[in-house]
């Protein structure tokens, strides 16, 4: 025997479980749609007519987002058959017109929508940091080619002709363990007072002990150009051309409009002396740097601080280079203990 079956009876108290507006539409206002767009991994939520079109929504994305129309790129899952996964502006008639309500796929648990694009803001900093690097490298570059069309005064030239020497009795150990000839660039800024920072490096007394000690006898200590030995990624401070024949340092700055701490500059000496002796920058290398460096300061008694330096340089051939990160790396892999006399 079947019962009769009832009608089902509502319930006015119980809501419906299912009223929830759909995804893209306002639950306030129909005639709203709202969109989250996703740019750099950040959920964004736009709110445009329900008759907006795809067009629309790339002028409400350069307003909101700041990303100009011709920087967007849009990405949408998933595609379809009328619309394409991937859009960039400017859209061509038969896309820029579609309704977004009736094209996007806004029903499908899939859907999502993406814009890739640089902010106007964003655009600008990076045009301005180009346009300062270009700016300074200009203005080197001009001051280089300033001072290299300017002839050295007569006096100026003759003066730095000359081979400068210590001034002790000949066959002295100073006379001996030293820089024999002292150069400045005569086509550079200035080159008297470069001539002093070559001869106070000379005479450091410092410098002066090590020298005898290790019986370093180098011919010719002079500057280097900065603009020659700088590129985007590396500033050279130091070079040794065949083992002790010439010793060059980097004494300016890279505008030149002055000269670098003096103290960075004898660390790099110290660097370029140890090459006299070893051309890889190996254990040994390190060793009798930091062993030189010591020997400056114990022998030097004027110091009254320490100043380390930086930068980065390449060398050629027999030319040996300066690279302060170097000995930073040879102590983090453990190649290098200290304590050492």
């Amino acid at each position: 025997m079947t019962e009769a079956s009832n009608p089902p009876v509502e319930d006015p108290h119980v809501p419906d479980t299912d009223t929830s507006p759909a995804p893209s539409e306002s639950a306030n206002n129909p005639d709203q749609l709202q969109l989250t767009i996703h740019h750099r991994n950040k959920p964004h939520t736009l709110t445009l007519p329900s008759t907006a079109t795809l067009h629309d929504l790339t002028l409400a994305l350069e307003t909101t987002l700041n990303i100009p129309t011709h920087h967007q790129k849009l990405l949408i899952t998933p595609p379809s058959a009328s619309l394409p996964g991937t859009l960039k502006p400017p859209l061509p008639p038969s896309h820029a017109t579609l309704s977004l309500s009736t094209t996007l796929p806004l029903t499908s648990p899939r859907f999502k929508l993406t814009i890739f694009g640089t902010p106007s803001a964003d655009i600008q900093t990076l045009n301005a940091q180009g346009a300062t690097q270009s700016a300074r490298e200009q203005r080197r570059r001009t001051t280089h080619a300033q001072y290299a069309a300017t002839a050295t005064p007569a006096s100026v030239a003759s003066s730095l002709s000359r081979i400068h020497t210590l001034s002790s009795p000949s066959g002295t150990p100073d006379a001996q363990y030293t820089f024999h000839r002292l150069l400045p660039l005569p086509h550079l800024p200035n080159p008297a007072r470069s001539l002093d920072f070559l001869t106070r490096l000379r005479d450091d007394p410092g410098i002066r002990s090590a020298m005898r000690i290790h019986k370093f006898s180098v011919p010719l200590l002079t500057e280097m150009d900065p603009i020659e030995h700088t590129t985007s990624h590396s500033r050279t401070l130091g070079l040794n051309r065949n083992k002790g024949e010439v010793i060059e340092l980097r004494l300016r700055t890279d505008a030149y409009d002055g000269y670098r701490d003096y103290r960075t500059i004898r660390k790099t000496l110290c660097h370029e002396l140890a090459h006299c002796v070893h051309s890889d920058h190996d254990r040994l290398f390190w060793e009798l740097t930091s062993r030189i460096e010591k020997e400056v300061e114990r022998g030097d008694y004027t110091r009254s601080g320490r100043v380390l330096g930086a930068g980065a340089g390449a060398g050629v051939g027999m030319d040996e280079f300066y690279n302060p990160g170097e000995w930073e790396e040879t102590l983090r892999e453990g190649e290098y203990e200290r304590g050492f006399g």
